[in-house]
């Protein structure tokens, strides 16, 4: 083997030799363009082996283990590495993937859940089970993020309220019960968008789906209805009346988990779904979903200083930072994508470490009411000076993530 001069790697016929290739897959390949910077293989004269970064992984619907059927280039919207993988069942397949727009809330999830983990080691009333369901919606939500079916984002987005359920009910204040069940109502109807939607296809697979046209009326109707859910998870106003019931009863690594990956997820929904799956309908809405972006900014910002209880006055910061989002999202715009996509990752870190240090202070001084707890930076320096660097972060102050996110939603 020769090799390529410029990578100094494998040659490609090598890859070719190790993977059971259809014929016309193996033409494809040996086809694929040399990159501009690549000398190229003199045995093969094909691709650089360096290309392969940007490859997708494919595996067979029929068969029932998991071998590599065959490999082939593509261009993606994102510039990541996308792979998909295809789960065999009875009544079809369930598929599995990972690219640009789901890999930093992937990210996020395990870094929120291991930090949650950290701020639950306090619990002492059931402790395993408690870390049993931290990690079940863990799964659910990594589910969530890499599924490439709609029927995958059904089970995915349902099963992760049980354990949500459990946390709010079994962990929390006074009222914890009510906020859980209030929670779960709210979230429970939203499944009629995804049903409706489903019941008019042959096939989910979102890959699919994203070629499918349909009758301008039909698709606002289901546009409506995948609308209603993701925007109570996001959530959308006048669709958030149950997060400062939830917030206010929740345990502070409830708290983290539920503001920094759960609100994310309806974000993430009108991208993956309303956005790639029905684009006309999305055009037609994004004016008044910009309109409803600015009203929550400023709402939820004039709300959140009459708040007396720290975790609501963060929960509703949280509201008005989401408008930012919907404001990029809806944009409909390079720019305003990269920066609602930057904002979701970006305060999804600073609000869960805005409750962590709140249940950090809790822990020490038993204090919630702000008018109760002054003097913090006396009898716990640590905690005030990064509570103040978060704040100043999440107030988007020039040199820092929040800022760089918001900006770039309004470049």
């Amino acid at each position: 083997m020769i090799g390529c001069t410029q990578c100094v790697r494998a040659c490609p016929t090598d890859v070719l030799e190790m993977i059971p290739w259809d014929g016309c897959k193996a033409k494809q390949i040996a086809s694929a363009p040399r990159t501009e910077d690549c000398v190229g293989c003199k045995r093969c004269e094909s691709a650089c082996p360096t290309d392969f970064l940007s490859v997708r992984y494919l595996y067979s619907k029929n068969t029932r283990s998991l071998d590599l059927v065959y490999l082939v280039f593509t261009t993606n919207d994102f510039p990541w590495l996308t792979m998909i993988v295809v789960f065999p069942i009875s009544a079809g397949s369930l598929i599995l993937g990972i690219d640009g727009l789901s890999i930093g809330t992937i990210l996020l999830t395990g870094f929120i859940t291991t930090l949650a983990t950290l701020a639950a080691f306090p619990v002492t009333r059931d402790s395993r089970l408690f870390h049993f369901l931290m990690l079940a919606m863990y799964s659910g939500q990594i589910g969530l993020f890499s599924s490439r079916d709609l029927l995958l984002v059904f089970i995915m987005w349902e099963l992760e309220l049980i354990p949500v359920y459990l946390l709010l009910s079994m962990w929390g204040g006074k009222k914890r019960l009510y906020s859980a069940t209030k929670f779960n109502l709210y979230t429970a109807g939203s499944v009629l968008g995804i049903s409706l939607y489903g019941s008019n296809e042959p096939t989910l697979n979102l890959e699919l789906l994203a070629n499918q046209s349909y009758p301008i009326t039909l698709e606002i109707l289901f546009y409506i209805g995948f609308l209603i859910a993701f925007a109570v998870k996001s959530p959308i106003i006048p669709l958030h009346t149950w997060l400062l019931d939830t917030h206010g009863e929740a345990h502070y690594s409830t708290c983290m988990l539920l503001a920094g990956i759960l609100l994310k997820m309806g974000a993430y929904g009108l991208v993956r779904i309303n956005m790639e799956l029905l684009p006309h309908a999305y055009s037609m809405f994004s004016p008044l979903l910009m309109v409803v972006g600015t009203i929550q900014i400023i709402y939820a910002a004039s709300t959140s200083l009459g708040q007396r209880n720290l975790k609501k006055r963060i929960a509703y910061s949280f509201v008005s930072h989401m408008g930012f989002i919907i404001i990029g999202i809806s944009s409909i715009t390079d720019p305003g994508l990269n920066g609602a996509i930057l904002q979701i990752i970006s305060h999804g870190v600073i609000g869960a470490a805005l409750f962590f240090l709140g249940g950090t202070s809790y822990d020490r001084i038993r204090l919630v009411y702000l008018d109760e707890m002054g003097g913090m930076a006396i009898s716990i320096p640590k905690i005030f000076t990064m509570f103040t660097i978060l704040s100043m972060a999440s107030l988007a102050l020039p040199g820092m993530s929040g800022f760089v996110a918001e900006l770039i939603v309004f470049f």
